[in-house]
């Protein structure tokens, strides 16, 4: 479930069936967010609550136009389905976390895919924090990863792609 920033709508996921866009003044469903083929496990909202992102079971993340009710991209390259969703600051980018055992960003203007991060264990949930820059993922063995992202120096093409490098880990007692 996800609440828009204004507090007007929401979206629910659901492992039976389609997302729904609920307004919260009325109670009544605004549209029904059909694409997915199995589960839907997370939802996450652009600030300006315009658009949803959607992590499922058929190894996708969806990114929808609130309004029309229209998947505008399929986004694909997890292997496994996918636990979590989380959106930048700025509505830009998206992370994902898959039981694959990567976290992974997505550019949402381009559908592509910007970068992996692998771990031992299977990654559960995700989060951005507010800088857009440092990630945060937890896994099936108990522990909370602290990624930061490197950005590319695009003025540069021999210094490489951007990646996610390790800043802490921190193991959680069971």
């Amino acid at each position: 479930m996800a609440v828009t920033a204004d507090g007007r709508r929401a979206v629910s996921a659901s492992a039976h069936g389609p997302l729904r866009v609920w307004d919260l003044e009325s109670g009544q469903i605004v549209c029904t967010l059909e694409g997915h083929t199995l589960g839907v496990n997370a939802v996450a909202l652009t600030p300006d609550g315009c658009r949803a992102v959607s992590a499922s079971d058929d190894r996708t993340l969806r990114m929808w136009d609130l309004e029309s009710g229209q998947t505008l991209r399929t986004l694909e390259g997890h292997e496994y389905w996918i636990n979590a969703a989380a959106i930048t600051r700025d509505g830009r980018r998206a992370v994902s976390a898959s039981h694959d055992r990567t976290l992974r960003m997505w550019d949402l203007e381009t559908g592509g895919e910007i970068t992996t991060f692998s771990g031992d264990g299977r990654m559960l949930s995700c989060a951005i924090a507010p800088d857009g820059q440092t990630l945060i993922v937890g896994d099936d063995l108990g522990r909370v990863h602290f990624l930061r992202l490197v950005e590319a120096d695009k003025t540069k093409p021999s210094v490489g792609a951007t990646k996610i490098v390790v800043l802490d880990r921190e193991e959680l007692g069971r």
